[in-house]
């Protein structure tokens, strides 16, 4: 063995048996740590965006093309850059999130695309470009029925039967009567819309419970934000307790995360009158999905 080769099974020596040895294999099984750790956090929005990306390359079924024309006349009206972008979003949904029938309905592509493309309505200016929390998608053929625990004024909690046409739960289920998906979609110009209701919900409940108030970039986008709803939401109460109608359904004046998701079915159906009744209102819409329905 040669004088450099035992200068270099030496020094490997001391690197494993002195104390200064020791403290430099922590230090490197902490910094091969770090870099797993690293990678486990890094890798998989790098994979799931190198994925969505292969599937937007893909080309978009000319059916579902045909399918969007027939029963979604608001698709028509959309600028050409607009309806590219939204189907490549179809897309991304279609192939990530399980639609699931229930009560007897059989998931058809007509079900998914046109309650996907509805949805993506949401998605198609803003920069996230996902439902973040969204995990799938359920489907029953008319309005279905769920139990509720429901506390009455003196504190008294009962339970109570709801038919419902759409729910949407914080954890990423969104459930949908598919009659009233289909009559959303077909009279686009009336202010309700089943879809972008429940999925303006999801979009609220990224961050937790539904409050209306979805996340904004920035305190003080946020804080405008806040003020107008406010102020919109106490006076559309005001407006009900004297009898007085407007563009918004009376259900907004629910409570502020329905105001919401109710405000989001008119900005996309009835912007006009929304923008003209509501111009603060209409503002913060527009700059909370990055698009500009009077222009459609």
């Amino acid at each position: 063995m040669d004088a450099a080769a035992n200068i270099a099974n030496n020094t490997a020596a001391a690197m494993t048996t002195g104390p200064w040895g020791q403290t430099l294999l922590f230090v490197l099984l902490l910094l091969g740590l770090a870099g797993v750790v690293g990678a486990w956090l890094v890798g998989p929005p790098w994979r799931v965006a190198w994925r969505r990306a292969r599937i937007r390359r893909q080309p978009f079924p000319a059916p579902w093309r045909a399918l969007l024309r027939q029963q979604w006349p608001l698709y028509s009206r959309l600028p050409t850059e607009t309806q590219l972008r939204l189907k490549k979003h179809v897309q991304v949904l279609l192939a990530e999130v399980p639609f699931i029938g229930c009560g007897g309905l059989t998931v058809t592509d007509e079900v998914r695309v046109l309650v996907a493309a509805q949805a993506a309505l949401l998605l198609v200016g803003r920069r996230a470009g996902a439902f973040g929390v969204l995990r799938q998608v359920l489907v029953y053929p008319g309005h279905f029925v769920v139990q509720r625990s429901v506390a009455d004024g003196a504190g008294l909690v009962r339970d109570e039967r709801q038919t419902l046409a759409g729910e949407s739960w914080q954890h990423g289920q969104v459930v949908l009567a598919w009659d009233e998906v289909r009559a959303g979609a077909a009279v686009a110009d009336d202010g309700r819309n089943v879809v972008v209701h429940e999925f303006a919900h999801q979009l609220d409940q990224e961050g937790g419970a539904a409050n209306g108030a979805p996340w904004l970039p920035g305190r003080a986008r946020a804080a405008r934000w806040a003020a107008v709803m406010r102020n919109e939401f106490d006076a559309l109460q005001q407006r009900l307790a004297r009898g007085e109608a407007g563009v918004l359904d009376p259900y907004a004046a629910t409570n502020p995360a329905e105001f919401f998701a109710v405000a989001s079915e008119v900005f996309f159906e009835r912007p006009q009158a929304l923008a003209s009744n509501h111009p603060a209102l209409y503002a913060e819409l527009r700059g909370l999905y990055r698009l500009d329905p009077l222009h459609w």
